[in-house]
């Protein structure tokens, strides 16, 4: 197809050209109600084509139909005719999308190696390992809010499986001593228990 120099307020139509041709060439020119129909014309199917490629990401809809109509404006020169503007405009609309969706894959794989392994199968469920953690800290919650001396003897006795006799030695007590100061420990975790 032979191009034809077009010099400002002139519209050429080369033969068998669409008629949008027309409007881009106006658009080009800086006409502004052409600009007008142009947006006009092209921005409710594009929203609505990017809206449906984004779904259910809203957020990004906006941008996307921005940067759309910017390329659209950048490559309007190249225009040449050939196909409505709807479909020329909707081939960069699919662009933008794979290019937001490709930002995204690029911006996941950066911080993708910082992700925990997921649990082998012979592992406990997630449910399971998610009710053991909130039981801990349950535990050091109420174990923070007892009298040090009762958890201090609640820890030696049940986390380093230490009997009453190594306790009593170890601290100087009598074994009936440490059996007592157990007793009121285990009374006072019950209770701490019961309020958290």
């Amino acid at each position: 197809m032979n191009l034809v120099r077009i010099e400002p307020g002139q519209a050429v139509m080369p033969p068998g050209a669409h008629p949008d041709l027309a409007l881009a060439q106006a658009v080009l020119r800086k006409d502004r109600k052409a600009t007008a129909e142009f947006v006009e014309k092209l921005s409710g199917p594009v929203y609505s084509y990017v809206r449906g490629r984004l779904f259910p990401r809203a957020d990004a809809v906006e941008d996307t139909v921005q940067e759309v109509f910017v390329a659209a404006w950048q490559y309007l020169p190249g225009y040449r005719g050939t196909s409505p503007l709807a479909a020329w405009i909707m081939g960069i609309a699919r662009h933008k999308v794979e290019d937001h969706y490709r930002r995204r894959l690029r911006e996941f794989s950066q911080w993708e190696d910082a992700l925990p392994e997921p649990p082998d199968l012979a592992s406990p469920p997630l449910d399971e390992l998610l009710d053991s953690r909130r039981l801990s800290e349950r535990m050091r919650s109420v174990l923070a809010g007892l009298p040090e001396h009762y958890s201090a003897i609640l820890l030696w006795r049940y986390w380093e499986r230490r009997s009453s006799r190594e306790i009593a030695e170890a601290t100087g007590r009598t074994e009936k001593a440490v059996e007592r100061l157990l007793a009121r420990a285990r009374e006072n975790f019950k209770r701490g228990w019961q309020d958290a």
